[in-house]
C-alpha cells in the first residue's frame, strides 16, 4: 500500500481560511482571483568564495539544509578590478522554491525562524509595488536546521516572496492572513504619493537633461555663428584691402602718366625757344 502524502499545513490553511477571507475582503467573483504564493527565492552571497572554494561548499551545504533543495551557483557576469573579481567567479547561491516546498519553507520561516531573531519587533511592510515582499535575514543560524557549533561564519540571506497579487494591499493581506508578523500596514495614499514623487523626480531629471541638451546645441549654434561672422569679416577685410590696393595702383599709374606727359612737354618747349 503506497504511503499517503502528508498535507502541507500552510497550504491547507490557504485553501480553507486564507483564500475565502481574501475573496470576502476584496470582493473577488472567483476563488481563482485570490492572490497566492507563486514562488520563494532564497539568495546567499558568497563573495569570499573567490579566495577559498571550501567556503562555497560550506555555504551551499547550509543553504541546502535551510531550504531542502540543492542551490544553484551564481557567477559574476563581468570583471571588476577594484573588487578583484573576474568574470565567471562564484558570487552567490540561489534556491527557488515552488508549490508545497514554498509553503513548507514559509511555514518554518514564520513559525520558527523569525521568532528566533534577536530583539525582534516585527517586519516592515515594504512591498515592491506589485504585491511582492522581500525579507533580509542577517544570520542563517536562526533556522533550526543549522548547527551553530558547526558554522564556519555568519552569513545573511535575502528571501523574496513572489505572489500573484496585483497590489501591495492584496499582497499584504495574503501574508498577514498567513501570520507574517508585520509592524505596519502599507498605506495606499503613501504608496501613491511615493509613486508620484518618483514620477516627478524622473520628469525633472528628463527636463534637466533636455535643457542641458538644448543649451549645448545653442552654444554650438552660437559658436558656428561667430565662426561664420569671423569668416565674413575676414572676407570683407580682404576685399577692402584688394580695393585699396587697386585704388593705390590706379593712382600710381595716373601719376606716372602725368609725369611722362610733363617730361615729354618740356623738350618741346625748349625747341620752340
Amino acid at each position: 500500500m503506497p504511503a499517503t502524502k502528508t498535507p502541507v499545513r500552510l497550504k491547507t490553511r490557504y485553501v480553507e481560511e486564507v483564500r475565502p477571507a481574501l475573496v470576502e475582503q476584496f470582493g473577488y467573483t472567483s476563488l481563482m482571483q485570490a492572490p497566492k504564493v507563486q514562488k520563494i527565492t532564497v539568495n546567499m552571497g558568497v563573495g569570499e568564495a573567490k579566495q577559498d572554494s571550501k567556503m562555497l561548499e560550506a555555504a551551499a551545504g547550509q543553504l541546502a539544509q535551510i531550504t531542502g533543495q540543492t542551490p544553484n551557483v551564481r557567477l559574476a557576469r563581468k570583471s571588476i578590478a577594484n573588487f578583484k573579481l573576474r568574470e565567471g567567479m562564484p558570487v552567490g547561491l540561489a534556491v527557488t522554491l515552488r508549490g508545497d516546498r514554498a509553503y513548507e519553507f514559509l511555514d518554518r520561516l514564520m513559525s520558527i525562524a523569525i521568532p528566533r531573531i534577536r530583539d525582534f519587533r516585527g517586519l516592515p511592510a515594504n512591498f515592491d509595488g506589485r504585491g511582492n515582499y522581500t525579507i533580509g535575514v542577517r544570520e542563517q543560524i536562526i533556522f533550526p536546521e543549522i548547527d551553530y557549533d558547526a558554522v564556519d561564519q555568519i552569513r545573511g540571506l535575502d528571501i523574496a516572496i513572489t505572489t500573484s497579487a496585483a497590489t501591495d494591499e492584496e499582497g499584504y493581506a495574503l501574508l498577514a492572513l498567513f501570520g507574517m508578523p508585520f509592524i505596519n500596514k502599507p498605506n495606499p495614499e503613501e504608496v501613491a504619493a511615493e509613486e508620484a514623487k518618483k514620477a516627478e523626480a524622473a520628469a525633472e531629471e528628463k527636463a534637466a537633461l533636455e535643457q542641458a541638451k538644448a543649451e549645448q546645441e545653442g552654444e554650438q549654434a552660437a559658436d558656428k555663428t561667430d565662426e561664420d561672422s569671423a569668416d565674413d569679416e575676414s572676407a570683407d577685410g580682404e576685399a577692402s584691402d584688394e580695393a585699396a590696393e587697386e585704388v593705390e595702383e590706379g593712382a600710381a599709374d595716373e601719376a606716372a602718366e602725368e609725369a611722362a606727359d610733363e617730361a615729354a612737354d618740356e623738350p618741346a618747349e625748349e625747341t620752340d625757344q
